[in-house]
């Protein structure tokens, strides 16, 4: 993979964020320290009640490239990355959730191997790792490409996708307080085209007691919204998908 020019394209680094204030410093320094230089971080703060802004403001003094935004009410995470979206300049956004890490040279790897191939929607292999940031010993591998029929039965790590603006547009999803990336990724492919995967883990996942990701089953009835009311698939097919994910996702099949 040929090293490309960190000069020339700006990466938004979109970050919504809410009662984090343990792990956002840990995420944004996982920024900080990428060896591609050119970007932003729209940070968006949900109207936390803990001192996450505060702590996103200190990391704002000391570099200027990180922007801080606070909703005046809590809005859910879809308002939150859409408000980022919006904010963002890059001709690439890129994802990184609150309390997720990406390893150093995620972004020139990724940049390096959309600009090589004309990549319009790509996105990486991650790892898992616990709250204290130790590793769960769990890679989520990655497909080379993927169409919306694949996506639909294995959505991309969100801390993990990037996307080009200035060709898909700027995609925002509807209000939905669960799997909203995943909708958000259904609506760019079908705008790019394909998602190309990176096999190799640029990333880590955060397993986080009480997340929303945790509570798996609680996930069931935001599937079933996002295949009939957004998607608008038949009843059939969307029954096949809710029990294929029940299934992968009890026996970790991926």
């Amino acid at each position: 993979m040929k090293d490309f020019n960190k000069s020339e394209e700006l990466v938004s680094v979109i970050m919504p964020a809410y009662n984090c204030a343990d792990f956002i410093g840990i995420a944004l320094n996982s920024v900080i320290n990428q060896t591609y230089k050119n970007w932003e971080v729209i940070a968006v703060d949900d109207s936390s009640t803990d001192c996450t802004g505060e702590v996103i403001q200190a990391y704002v003094k000391k570099d200027k490239r990180i922007k801080y935004h606070r909703l005046e009410k809590n809005s859910g995470a879809a308002i939150a990355r859409n408000t980022g979206v919006e904010l963002a300049v890059g001709k690439y956004l890129a994802f990184l959730d609150s309390d997720d890490v990406w390893f150093p040279e995620k972004l020139n790897k990724q940049i390096s191997f959309m600009e090589g191939n004309n990549y319009l929607f790509t996105c990486t292999s991650y790892t898992k790792i616990d709250e204290e940031g130790n590793s769960l010993d769990r890679i989520i591998g990655v497909r080379k490409q993927s169409n919306y029929e694949d996506i639909l039965k294995k959505n991309p790590g969100n801390s993990t996708v990037i996307y080009n603006a200035e060709e898909v547009g700027k995609v925002k999803i509807p209000n939905i307080r669960k799997r909203n990336d995943y909708v958000m990724w259904l609506s760019v492919v079908k705008k790019a085209g394909m998602l190309y995967g990176i096999e190799e883990p640029l990333a880590s996942h955060r397993i986080r007691e009480g997340s929303l990701s945790k509570k798996k089953v609680n996930l069931v009835g935001y599937h079933w919204k996002v295949y009939r009311d957004i998607e608008n698939l038949s009843l059939l097919k969307s029954g096949y998908l809710i029990v294929y994910w029940i299934i992968v996702t009890v026996f970790k099949l991926r």
